[in-house]
């Protein structure tokens, strides 16, 4: 038999059904955690996924089904069964090119399934379960992504009618207005062979076909030798043309990138700073402060990461200018120095791929315990739910509609409350679990860069290649510098801080001030709107109007109101969709091109070739370092502003537009149709008059509040970043004090008298340096470890409210039961009673943690 060339099948899931925070499903890898640096603190989507299978014949045809952010996930692929052993050509391609619905996303990770194949010439990491690790981080919107490659098909396998399925499977985040999410899609992938079985019992037929198999095999051949060369040639042009697409974007694109020590060294993540814009937008004032509060832990943990990455290429960096400068010191010969810098090179390389290979296990392991936890709750709180409307269904039977109606809309309302603040509680428990797994993971480099040095130190000792004394005055001169190296890192961390501090203190002030506008453009219309109403109520009232018409009237202009409110909402979200893309595209083109200036500056550094000069190249880093933060906060207040001021002007242009169309309505419609009633002109006159009066006193009366709430909001803020200011020197000062301390123990260590040898001694140095590295904290794991002692003594609160109502709902309901002896009236307290109950419950989770209770959450 012989198996016939066939498609190889595309599948995608279909969207994420969207809900307001984070749980994981029960899908190991749905909710992958390789965006734990630095994204893992943004929100994650709670999803359901469906899978479809199509298995296509003879062509090549593409089935998939996009996410509803636009996002499609393909794998296609043919078998060559021409040569033995036979070859899958497969591709991979990452479609984002939707004109309505394509977005930014990022942090993508791949994992392509590939068991029973032999990958040839790929750019993944095959792991030992078979799967191929493909990594990115960022895809633009309108661009698309595609891997190929080649695989030879296991030949111990038995591939008589058997079916090899071999999905992938597609991880990133997609930022829709201001939420970002942890979204999935999955693409299906069979290999099936198809036995072909034909007896001939004719010797002539047989030696004919013979001769025909063997002309047509022949062709065959060097077709397959073409079209293999063809697809070669093609495959090489569409990757270099990909990555060209890629490279004009960013410089952040490429597969297999480290999360640890890699990218550029002023890396800002200005995707997730575009999203103050859509806070701003398009967020409820309600929910403002909360997704300001998820973008700024999403900022501190990039700035962790960034932290992270300066702090490992300082060293190496360092080190290798020590090395250079034994050489200028007759301490060390040429070649020696370059031997063990090409050793110090390969075992960094080796500490970044084995810190990357722990990351990703941890990855896993994370991932199936937060989905292992996340489902048996959201399991749980279903089967809640599913009894309470079991319960409800059975008593709306026995009571009228309305009852019911209001009933069943006040349990659905309850329940929705709960599963948003479950969600919320697990995204925060997440949050804390990935940051103590950074944590642990940038700990463990940090130790793992001093190990490399102090290894190679004893073996170039012990071989000889570095003389005792010279050994002693490297480490000596290493142990000097890491302190200069952790005092720089103490800086950098606290002025991050400060600034991040600064940035989010300013967008509250933002928000708090966009939040009074919305408050007085609503205040403005409701008076115009109010004003027709109150036209017609007064010439009723004045006796002008005949009662029979009033009602015919004011349902008028109740439509007529709700017609100019209906507008007014959707040209204001027309506009700011305009205006987003405006504000976004001028914002990333500014950010850009300070990131471009300040590459720049870097590279017109010149290196320091001696032992004075490693001093004047912190000196350099810290300049450097400090002046991007500053340069750039400056530009990120700058641009906030100009943002919330286009925002300004854009909703009071269309709130006065709106103003005015209600004026029209008043004075144009209804009061032509008062005349036509009858009613005087004159008192028509007189009320329209005092109106316009009104109207005067109410703008007067809101500008008022404006100036005076804005005046408290800038005082506020002021205030606010004067504390910053303090709490910078305090903490720079305290860390001072600590480092002083630690230098203090280490040099009373190394000076007692103890019976030691050089090596014991460097082992000693080595261990001091180590622990002292750990001497710090993480900038977003304070602000994280709030969150979920906040969300803790919320649940702890709300269940013991949630306790009290339920006992006083079986106290009230024997008591009614013992009283009312009709059934009629028995139902009807009781379902008074539960919606008592039920409106009880809903402002226990809508009353969120009140300040003076703050101080208990410790």
């Amino acid at each position: 038999f012989s198996a016939m060339r066939l498609p190889l099948v595309v599948q995608a899931n279909e969207a994420p059904h969207q809900l307001l925070t984070s749980a994981a499903s029960d899908n190991q890898w749905s909710h992958s955690l390789f965006a734990l640096i630095p994204s893992w603190t943004k929100k994650i989507l709670f999803k359901r996924e469906s899978s479809v299978n199509h298995q296509l014949p003879e062509d090549l045809s593409n089935v998939s089904m996009s996410s509803g952010f636009g996002i499609t996930l393909q794998k296609c692929g043919v078998v060559d069964v021409e040569h033995d052993p036979q070859t899958a050509y497969i591709t991979l391609l990452i479609n984002n090119t939707n004109m309505l619905l394509s977005t930014n996303i990022t942090d993508l990770i791949l994992l392509d399934n590939i068991t029973g194949l032999h990958v040839r010439r790929n750019s993944g990491n095959t792991t030992t379960n078979g799967i191929q690790i493909y990594r990115k981080r960022f895809l633009q919107g309108g661009e698309y992504f595609a891997i190929n490659y080649s695989a030879l098909l296991d030949t111990e396998e038995m591939w008589d009618g058997r079916v090899l399925m071999l999905p992938a499977k597609l991880t990133f985040r997609s930022s829709s207005q201001n939420k970002t999410h942890l979204l999935s899609l999955t693409a299906s992938f069979t290999i099936t062979e198809e036995e072909k079985t034909k007896i001939s019992y004719s010797h002539l037929v047989h030696a004919s076909g013979f001769f025909i198999a063997f002309f047509v095999s022949l062709v065959l051949t060097c077709a397959g030798f073409f079209i293999v060369y063809r697809t070669q040639i093609l495959k090489w042009s569409f990757w270099s043309k990909n990555q060209e697409i890629k490279h004009e974007v960013s410089q952040n694109h490429k597969l297999e990138r480290s999360q640890f020590n890699s990218g550029d060294l002023f890396s800002e993540d200005i995707i997730t700073n575009d999203q103050i814009i859509d806070i701003l937008s398009f967020e409820e004032s309600g929910n403002m402060h909360q997704a300001l509060e998820d973008l700024e832990v999403a900022s501190l943990t990039q700035a962790d990461a960034d932290l992270e990455t300066y702090r490992t290429q300082i060293c190496k960096e360092v080190i290798a200018m020590m090395m250079k400068n034994m050489v200028l010191s007759h301490s060390l010969f040429p070649h020696v120095e370059k031997r063990m810098n090409s050793i110090f090179k390969k075992q960094f390389l080796a500490m970044e791929k084995e810190i990357q290979g722990e990351y990703e296990r941890k990855i896993v392991a994370l991932t199936a315990e937060c989905n292992l936890e996340t489902g048996k709750k959201m399991e749980a709180q279903c089967q809640k739910a599913r009894a309470a409307n079991e319960e409800a269904e059975e008593l709306m039977k026995k009571m009228h509609e309305k009852p019911a109606v209001e009933y069943r809309s006040l349990l659905d309302r309850l329940h929705r409350l709960e599963q948003d603040r479950l969600k919320r509680f697990l995204l925060v428990k997440q949050e804390e679990y990935f940051a103590k797994a950074y944590r642990q993971l940038a700990v463990t480099q940090r130790k793992e860069v001093h190990n490399i040095f102090f290894t190679q130190i004893t073996n170039a000792t012990f071989k000889g290649e570095l003389k005792l004394e010279a050994a002693k005055t490297l480490v000596e001169d290493y142990s000097r510098i890491q302190g200069d190296i952790e005092g720089l890192m103490d800086f950098l961390q606290a002025s991050k801080k400060y600034h991040l501090n600064r940035r989010f203190a300013y967008r509250e002030y933002l928000i708090s001030k966009i939040q009074l506008r919305d408050s007085q453009a609503s205040a403005l219309i409701n008076a115009a709107a109010t004003q027709i109403s109150s036209l017609i109520n007064k010439m009723e009232r004045a006796g002008h109007l005949p009662e029979s018409h009033l009602g015919a009237l004011l349902d008028r202009a109740e439509a007529e109101i709700n017609s100019v409110k209906q507008k007014f909402d959707h040209d204001l979200k027309q506009e700011k969709q305009k205006l987003r893309q405006k504000l976004i595209t001028k914002r990333r083109r500014e950010m850009l091109q300070k990131k471009e200036h300040r590459k720049e500056q870097l590279s017109l550094g010149d290196p320091f070739k001696t032992t004075k000069e490693v001093t004047r190249y912190l000196s350099h880093w810290k300049n450097l370092l400090s002046d991007h933060t500053v340069e750039f906060e400056e530009l990120t207040e700058k641009l906030d502003s100009e943002a919330s001021e286009e925002l300004k002007e854009l909703l009071f242009s269309i709130t006065e537009k709106t103003v005015e169309e209600l004026e029209r309505v008043q004075y144009g419609v209804f009061v032509q149709e008062l005349v036509k009633l009858g009613v005087p002109k004159i008192f028509l006159l007189e009320a329209v008059e005092e109106h316009k009066k009104e109207t005067v006193v109410k703008h007067e009366q809101l500008e008022k509040e404006e100036r005076d709430k804005s005046m408290a909001a800038e005082e506020l803020l002021q205030l606010t970043r004067q504390k910053l200011s303090q709490e910078l020197e305090t903490s720079l000062l305290e860390q001072k004090k600590l480092r002083s301390w630690e230098q203090s123990v280490f040099m009373q260590l190394l000076s007692l008298p103890l019976s030691l040898s050089e090596a014991e001694l460097l082992r000693m140095r080595q261990e001091l340096h180590c622990c002292f590295s750990q001497v710090d904290t993480s900038l977003a794991w304070p602000k994280i470890r709030t969150r979920t002692l906040l969300q803790a003594f919320e649940v702890e609160r709300r269940d013991a409210e949630m306790l009290k109502v339920d006992q006083n709902l079986a106290v009230i309901d024997r008591q009614q039961h013992s009283k009312i002896k009709k059934t009629g009236s028995r139902n009807r307290n009781k379902i008074d009673i539960l919606k008592k109950s039920l409106q009880d419950k809903i402002f226990i989770y809508e009353d969120s943690v009140k300040d003076e209770n703050l101080n208990k959450v410790s």
